[in-house]
């Protein structure tokens, strides 16, 4: 009956399907720690998420994220063990406490940083891993995503519209994908044959947006238009832009970037390079899973990142 519950060799299709249905029949749930000492495994999988804890609040980037790891591994009956951490030796100390306590039997490497320790960590544990999102020659299995398409339509918009002065509102700069946006950004708008704009912080969140609304809408040659590496901080833009008595879009053309469903909410609605994180969640879940099996499992790539136009971009202003 074990063996056929946990889908194990050994037991015929024909039996298998028929213990299943009688255990379906009598609400029978196979008991997670006794499938964990006699498999030897934990049935769970591990996030660390590096950031300020309030950042699942705040961000619903994650919300989709996990929402696709849920959708995956139930099928498998496995959990999710997410833990936070704001410091980088916090996160580095909760995937070695992961590992020796087998409360794990592998885990996420996402927002991957340039030169991240977490990927010789995991080597060295013998940890399980994929990484999401991850650059060319990434030591360990990956799911990936292109930004660069969903980027280069965005400023080949704001050019269409009339826009020659476009800013750019940058991420934390350790992470990986942060850096890849912003050089994305500048290489659309290199050739267009127009000079970048300028380039401030915005953290990937709202307060960020806020303060770089304050520093580029109060220059003197101020742009018309502007680029932020998340939809969070571009929502933080726009309304310091409406505080500071700018019309969106009628002066300044702002747009995000993930798509997540609040930047429909916002007035004027919201463009932004819209990502799948519900799909990244569930084809890195489905790869680790695999990984997990022993099986050798080639890298995976989604459709890229797309272009939403909506009402936060419009024709450049005649004068400023």
């Amino acid at each position: 009956m074990s063996s056929a519950l946990n889908d194990r060799p050994g037991v015929s299709e024909e039996t298998r399907k028929r213990i299943v249905a009688t255990a379906n029949e009598l609400g029978f749930v196979p008991s997670l720690r006794g499938r964990s000492l006699s498999g030897r495994r934990a049935f769970a999988v591990g996030l660390v998420v590096h950031r300020d804890p309030d950042v699942l609040e705040l961000d619903p980037f994650f919300g989709g994220f996990i929402g696709g790891i849920e959708e995956c591994i139930d099928a498998r009956a496995y959990a999710l063990v997410l833990q936070i951490s704001a410091s980088s030796d916090g996160a580095l100390d909760r995937y070695r406490r992961l590992a020796a306590d087998r409360r794990v039997d592998g885990v996420f490497l996402n927002e991957l940083e340039v030169d991240d320790p977490r990927v010789g960590l995991v080597e060295e544990l013998g940890l399980p891993a994929v990484g999401v999102n991850a650059e060319a020659g990434f030591p360990l299995p990956a799911v990936r995503q292109s930004h660069d398409e969903g980027i280069r339509a965005l400023v080949a918009h704001l050019v269409e519209l009339g826009h020659r002065r476009i800013a750019y509102v940058r991420g934390r700069s350790e992470f990986i994908h942060s850096v890849r946006r912003e050089a994305a950004w500048r290489d659309a708008v290199t050739s267009t044959g127009l000079v970048p704009g300028p380039v401030v912080s915005g953290d990937f969140t709202y307060a960020g947006g806020l303060s770089a609304a304050s520093a580029l809408m109060g220059l003197h040659d101020r742009p018309t238009a502007v680029c932020c590496a998340n939809d969070l901080s571009a929502m933080g833009f726009i309304a310091q832009a409406q505080h500071m008595g700018f019309d969106v879009p009628g002066d300044i053309s702002v747009a995000g970037f993930d798509g997540i469903q609040l930047g429909t909410y916002v007035r004027p609605s919201m463009t932004t390079v819209q990502t799948s994180p519900r799909r990244i969640g569930f084809e890195a879940a489905k790869m680790l899973l695999s990984v997990i099996d022993g099986e050798t499992e080639p890298d995976v790539r989604i459709p890229p990142a797309e272009l939403l136009v909506r009402e936060s971009t419009g024709p450049a202003p005649a004068e400023i």
